[in-house]
């Protein structure tokens, strides 16, 4: 029974002995890995001399008279690319995507009859009538081979 008791411990010890050994990091990788707290201090200075906390809006906004980095856009800029980014595009919830928009339809009145039949059999290649749902349903897209 003791010999069983000793074969295992012995197991456990050399296991957990090579086990740490891998896991170990060395003092290079941790030192690359994260900043020092000397160039932590140094960011928060930085940061601090160039921004103030507003409390109305609760964020950090630029003091007055400091330029932004280059390369950043102005909260403008971002809203008018935000607005049209949802102008243009829409979230699908089956596909969880954004998939882009159509344009609006051209307006039939304006259109002469061949160009209205040209629409209408363009629209039957890529739409079938459901009855289930009573409308125009999208075809499924061909699967590749």
């Amino acid at each position: 029974m003791n010999c069983k008791h000793a074969i295992g411990f012995v197991l456990a010890l050399v296991l957990s002995s090579t086990m740490g050994a891998a896991q170990a990091q060395s003092a290079d990788a941790a030192s690359t890995s994260s900043p020092s707290r000397a160039q932590v201090r140094m960011e928060t200075k930085e940061f601090l001399r160039t921004h103030r906390w507003d409390e109305a809006s609760e964020l950090w906004l630029l003091k007055s008279g400091v330029e932004p980095p280059t390369g950043v856009l102005s909260r403008a800029e971002v809203r008018a690319r935000r607005d049209e980014f949802l102008r243009l595009n829409r979230w699908d919830e089956a596909a969880e995507t954004w998939i882009l928009r159509k344009p609006a339809p051209p307006t039939i009145s304006g259109l002469t009859r061949e160009e209205v039949r040209a629409e209408t059999i363009a629209f039957t290649r890529t739409h079938h009538w459901d009855e289930g749902a009573e409308g125009w349903v999208a075809n499924r897209p061909l699967k590749p081979r």
